[in-house]
């Protein structure tokens, strides 16, 4: 990627605004770049092909179930993009190696970009083995969102969990465990979800980890051993000013100072061991300043080191080294 153009062309759905789309193209921006932004479902091919000549790269950010209007296929816009020498690439957080949507892995033009990037590290080779260019990039937190929000009266609780009980049917562990944080700590405790008080997104989501004590974290992790995968909530609480006791992964030592800038727990171990969950939740409910150091830690580390900010650096530099 030679070009030193400052155009990115965005292929994705911009019209919820705390979409990972919306996002990428913010970071894009504080970098310096002009973000063009094409609507998935309402762009035609032909136009995103002209808005395509002279960028830097395009990105590429598929929803399910879309479809892009045109003269073009999405396989065959790429092939003519191709032809512009400009770099197309796709981008998600989520993970797939053995759920059921493992299936539709390969399968749509989003798996046939020229890089394409996920979160789940530990199967970079499962990906490549499947003729993916698949290269590891962490999820994070939109910079703007790192701020510490406001102490709100209705977001005082002792014990948190942000996110739906009902999850990946091969994740049994988020019911087991949030179904244990009700029964061990009763109206000391609140779910914000679908299915519990309600989603919380935004502003009102940083004054909720203001207001809370503690955040009980999860993150999809099959069989208890699958490194380097973590999902957005592990940086979306940090960057937003929550102190969060998260399971033991491999890997996240890489991105946190254990015990300093966040608190883990090893995977099941609710309340039968002295550095169980509960005895990590009990202890860190009492001692405000000892929480609040560590709360503050996470929070510097995260706006410092995991923005989309930073992961689109990362990006760069990644395609800039293939390219040449």
């Amino acid at each position: 990627m030679s070009n030193d153009s400052k155009k990115i062309v965005m292929i994705g759905n911009f019209e919820v605004s705390y979409c990972t789309e919306n996002d990428f193209a913010w970071s894009y921006e504080q970098l310096g770049f002009e973000v063009v932004k094409m609507q998935e479902q309402k762009a035609r091919t032909e136009d995103i092909l002209k808005a395509c000549k002279g960028a830097k790269l395009v990105h590429y950010v598929h929803t399910h179930g879309w479809k892009t209007p045109g003269l073009y296929t999405m396989e065959q816009l790429f092939k003519e993009i191709r032809k512009l020498n400009v770099p197309i690439i796709s981008v998600h957080l989520d993970y797939w190696r053995g759920l059921e949507r493992e299936k539709d892995v390969g399968t749509h033009p989003f798996w046939k970009t020229d890089y394409v990037f996920t979160a789940d590290g530990g199967s970079n080779d499962w990906y490549r083995a499947k003729g993916i260019n698949h290269f590891y990039l962490k999820a994070g937190v939109v910079a703007k969102a790192c701020r510490q929000g406001t102490v709100q009266d209705r977001f005082k609780h002792d014990v948190i969990f942000v996110g739906s009980k009902g999850y990946h049917k091969e994740w049994a562990y988020r019911p087991k465990l949030i179904n244990w944080l009700e029964e061990a700590y009763g109206d000391r405790f609140a779910l914000y979800g679908g299915d519990g008080k309600g989603v919380v997104r935004e502003d009102d989501l940083n004054d909720l980890y203001a207001s809370a004590k503690v955040v009980v974290g999860d993150t999809l992790c099959l069989n208890f051993d699958h490194p380097d995968y973590f999902s957005d909530r592990l940086f979306e609480t940090t960057g937003r000013g929550g102190f969060l006791i998260f399971p033991y992964i491999k890997g996240i030592e890489d991105c946190f100072k254990l015990e300093e800038e966040i608190v883990t727990y090893k995977f099941n171990d609710f309340d039968g061991s002295p550095i169980g969950l509960k005895s990590k939740i009990d202890y860190y409910v009492k001692h405000d300043l000892e929480r609040e150091k560590i709360r503050f830690a996470g929070f510097q580390r995260t706006s410092k080191d995991h923005t989309y900010t930073n992961r689109i650096k990362q990006m760069l530099i990644i395609i800039t080294e293939q390219e040449m």
